[in-house]
């Protein structure tokens, strides 16, 4: 009965468990990244972590103690030399899990598991980042300075309001249309008076 075991058994007695997450770890590493389905790089993950841990104090014991779990010459000595130099100022969590989806056979979450301080894609762009972020901070301080000589500049250009004279607005002519209207006003008079002096020479005859 399995009581209380809150670790993945992963379908696999315990040996046949332990022997493979140590050729795993091993794998790891060497390779700094391999691919394997989810389950196992969460195991992994587990067993993998305190060993690059104890790697961090070069002794013979701990050497001991890594080739008692990893049973591998080769792996015990690049850890202890390479990776434990990289490692040093992690405070923990030194792999990465990368989803890759889902295997065409049986459909199992398939992922990438690597060590974090080796992927120089990852690297090089938080570097970059840094860079253009202090020539931002020096970019700003130039545009400042740019701005205040500009306006200084406008300052010095600019005449006094008073000094400046108004420009005389020109006069605007009356449009044709009411000029139009006068004369047509002057024919109504000039006819109303022809009418009037026809009446008195009626009434007089």
């Amino acid at each position: 009965m399995r009581h209380n075991k809150k670790f993945n058994h992963l379908s696999r007695t315990s040996s046949h468990r332990k022997a493979m997450l140590s050729n795993m770890a091993a794998s790891l590493i060497l390779h700094k990244r391999i691919t394997t389905t989810l389950a196992k790089a969460k195991a992994l993950r587990v067993y993998v972590e305190p060993l690059i841990t104890r790697s961090k104090t070069d002794s013979t014991h701990s050497r001991r103690m890594v080739f008692r779990q990893l049973q591998n010459k080769i792996a015990v000595t690049e850890l202890f030399r390479e990776i434990a130099v990289k490692v040093a100022d992690r405070p923990g969590g030194y792999t990465r899990i990368i989803k890759l989806g889902n295997r065409l056979g049986d459909n199992a979450e398939m992922c990438m598991i690597e060590l974090v301080d080796f992927n120089e894609n990852l690297l090089g762009a938080k570097t970059s980042k840094k860079a253009k972020s202090t020539r931002r901070r020096g970019s700003s301080k130039k545009s400042t300075d740019t701005k205040a000589s500009t306006t200084e500049q406008k300052a010095e250009n600019k005449p006094n309001e008073a000094s400046v004279e108004k420009p005389v607005e020109d006069k605007v002519e009356a449009p044709a249309v009411e000029e139009t209207k006068m004369e047509s006003d002057d024919t109504v008079v000039e006819n109303s008076e022809e009418v009037n002096e026809k009446e008195e020479s009626k009434d007089k005859s």
